[in-house]
């Protein structure tokens, strides 16, 4: 790991994880993007020069010169209006009503470690100097008085340049930034498949992956949060790239609001990626001397395929996201109330499923909606944020002493963003909310969105939540969010800043969250908006688990935790065994498809376990000894995915310890097949020289010693299995042998 500087102080070059990332200064002042792929030698001469040449249609930035347009040259942060007609990376409106930049090479510094920037938003953040790099090059734009700071830092042994942009205005003019994308590449072939997360609510995190073609591909959300319909994540995809062949270019923004990613294929059949907040509902006005910097943007390279693309990903967010006391939490196991009870709960009840839960081995009960106000249904009290005393005669304080006095800790629901309109919030403050004038509002769950640009409201939110979590009754917050945002506008905001309402709204979001977070940090926060529609590495900081989905039918959650799994590690997910039929789709599961599915992420449950027969309770038993028994090598594992269940009958994924001598194997099926094959599943991940103890769960719950297999041939052999009825699922443990343990290999 490494950045080069050449002797001139103009070529640049980041070497991490195997791969380099090189830049050059121009003589003529432009930034050139020159590579991105497998390491090379840091060295004078790597350089795309024959790009320069005279082109058609393609205008000369140097008047003398008619081999120099900025129309074919590889930019690192392209800019409109001086002769590249493709997608620019931001624009700038000045004082005189100009949208015309030129930013020019001024200078770099190079820095040990990440410097932690107090930007107020989220960001990765280096457990040492010795974990990290930054590179920062600084251009300018002397006539619009215009600053530029590129950030660049790379980290040990992972294949990752972290980046974000920083506009600093020099000048006596108020400036409007118009777009500010955190990142853009530009690559010399356009010969990829774009790959992308699409979905909606129940269905998040699907896979898509079509060609690239002529034109501009992009996947966005223009909701007011990442969403569940896009993800923050865009890659380009060599064709027929697999999980282990194949060179991928990807980009994941550390962002949780409106956002843009895509990539443009030009006239010359070159292709330029980017991703930053999305433009199309973004303005930020730069007074002089004030800075405006863009969310990190995440850029990954590998030449292995897809599997260690996510790895890398995984790798990153695991050591790098969030605090790193958070980060190496073991994760608790959780009975949430909502689908046992949804709002018709008592006291009682919630002590009658803590009772059960403790005897099963659950470690945290959590208090989903309806314990505050007069919270009878989604129609109303959300913003009353009062115990309800006819539900809770004792509060929460009494609730949660119960509950901790079983061995159990105790969790929360919230929706602070939210506010119903019956309630006494709204009936107090109807300002507080998003609005524009001379329009009505859209209520999505007969709720409005509050105006957190505004930090008295962010103020109030920290205020009651405190109140909350000070007496230490809370040990778990799931913190959820139910709507998207329509009419985005704040009363806290002249109207010819009401663009920056959007961007306002979640730095405020994240100011609260750094406040609660900070001042709370024995609280494990959980992110959920309707299940998956926050799923984002901006939560993640925060929040280091999210709820996958509203869906937990083990069946869709095969297709969502594997899409899920191709940025955020299973640490990060968060699911459920729940009743059937599942409260989706009504389909029927046996309790093992549900429970491995579930136990291949942060484990829990949501379901009334009261209603348990004495064998449904054996088999929630034998699970939760079973997570526990396996829980660090699933969240703190590297993952490996077998079987796509986008193209498949069935789904398999692994568990390896960093050792690599701990693993854990899962393969589930969906239908059965008359007269059908048998299957064999190669492995990855292990040590080829090393012997492992293979042993199998059966379905009783036990497990049956099998043979020593070597490595290489679980990896070149595989284990196999039929698929003999539906939804059917089988489950190895491979233990590495010592060398004079014996025992037979086959």
């Amino acid at each position: 790991m490494g950045i080069w500087v050449d002797a001139s102080g103009r070529q640049f070059q980041l070497d991490t994880g195997g791969s380099s990332y090189r830049i050059e200064a121009l003589a003529e002042g432009y930034l050139a993007h020159w590579y991105w792929g497998p390491q090379v030698r840091a060295r004078p001469g790597l350089d795309r020069r024959t790009l320069l040449r005279h082109r058609a249609f393609s205008p000369n930035v140097m008047v003398d010169r008619d081999d120099f347009s900025l129309d074919v040259l590889p930019q690192e942060y392209p800019s409109w209006g001086r002769g590249d007609y493709r997608l620019p990376a931001y624009q700038v409106r000045q004082a005189n009503g100009s949208a015309v930049t030129d930013l020019h090479f001024a200078g770099y510094r190079r820095l040990q470690g990440k410097p932690y920037a107090q930007t107020g938003l989220p960001q990765l953040v280096a457990s040492s100097d010795h974990d990290a790099e930054t590179l920062v090059i600084t251009l300018v734009d002397a006539v619009a008085q215009l600053e530029v700071e590129l950030f660049y830092t790379i980290f040990t042994e992972l294949s990752a340049v972290v980046r974000s942009a920083r506009f600093r205005n020099r000048g006596g003019d108020s400036i409007h930034l118009e777009r500010a994308l955190s990142a853009s590449v530009d690559l010399p072939s356009a010969n990829w498949e774009w790959l992308r997360l699409t979905g909606a609510w129940g269905r998040e995190r699907h896979i898509a992956r079509t060609p690239l073609g002529a034109g501009l591909q992009a996947i966005s959300s223009r909701r007011g949060a990442s969403s569940h319909q896009a993800n923050p994540f865009l890659a380009l995809v060599e064709p027929g790239a697999t999980e282990t062949q194949g060179w991928v270019y990807a980009m994941n923004l550390v962002y949780s609001g409106n956002f843009f990613a895509g990539a443009e294929v030009d006239q010359f059949d070159t292709a330029r990626m980017a991703i930053g907040i999305n433009p199309s509902l973004f303005q930020w006005q730069i007074l002089p001397g004030e800075h405006f910097i863009t969310p990190e943007a995440v850029l990954v390279f590998s030449d292995q395929g897809l599997g260690k693309m996510s790895e890398t990903f995984h790798r990153l967010y695991r050591r790098y996201l969030g605090p790193e006391a958070t980060r190496t939490r073991e994760r608790p196991i959780v009975l949430n109330n909502w689908e046992a009870t949804y709002f018709a709960f008592d006291e009682a009840k919630l002590l009658e499923l803590a009772t059960v839960a403790a005897d099963l081995g659950v470690e945290t009960l959590v208090l989903d909606d309806g314990w505050f106000g007069d919270r009878r249904d989604d129609r109303r009290a959300l913003g009353d944020w009062t115990v309800n005393r006819e539900k809770l005669p004792h509060g929460l304080t009494g609730l949660a002493e119960r509950i901790h006095a079983q061995g159990l800790g105790f969790g929360l629901w919230v929706e602070p963003e939210m506010v119903s309109v019956e309630s006494a919030l709204y009936r107090q403050h109807p300002d507080w909310c998003l609005a524009v004038p001379d329009r009505s509002r859209s209520e999505g769950r007969h709720q409005l969105v509050l105006d957190l640009s505004r930090v008295e409201i962010g103020d109030w939110i920290i205020g009651w939540m405190s109140e909350i979590l000070a007496t230490g009754a809370v040990d778990y917050i799931k913190w959820d969010m139910n709507r998207h945002m329509t009419e985005v506008g704040s009363a806290g905001l002249p109207p010819d800043r009401q663009a920056e309402t959007a961007h306002r709204y979640m730095l405020g979001l994240y100011r609260v969250l750094d406040t609660l977070t900070t001042k709370f940090p024995h609280v494990l926060f959980e992110g959920c908006s309707g299940g998956g529609g926050r799923f984002d590495p901006g939560m993640l900081y925060y929040m280091p688990q999210t709820w996958t989905s509203d869906d937990s039918d083990a069946m869709e959650r095969l297709t969502i935790q594997y899409g899920t799994s191709l940025v955020y590690p299973p640490v990060a997910m968060t699911a459920h065994v729940s009743a059937v039929p599942n409260h989706q789709v009504g389909r029927r599961t046996p309790m093992a498809a549900r429970g491995w599915v579930a136990m291949s992420a942060t484990f829990g449950y949501e379901l009334d376990v009261t209603r348990l027969t004495a064998e449904e309770r054996d088999q929630v038993r034998r699970q939760i000894v079973q997570y526990k028994r396996f829980r660090r090598l699933v969240q703190f594992g590297d993952f490996y995915r077998l079987l796509d269940p986008h193209r498949e009958n069935a789904a398999a994924w692994m568990f390896v310890s960093p050792d690599r001598g701990d693993a854990l194997v899962i393969w589930v099926n969906r239908l059965a097949e008359p007269a059908g094959p048998v299957h064999w599943l190669l492995l990855r991940g292990l040590d080829a020289a090393r012997d492992y103890q293979v042993t199998q769960w059966s379905d009783g719950g036990e497990w049956q010693s099998l043979s020593v297999v070597g490595g290489d041939a679980l990896m070149a052999v595989g284990l196999s299995r039929s698929y003999r009825s539906d939804f059917a699922v089988a489950a190895w443990h491979l233990a590495a042998r010592q060398p004079d343990e014996g025992g037979s290999v086959r």
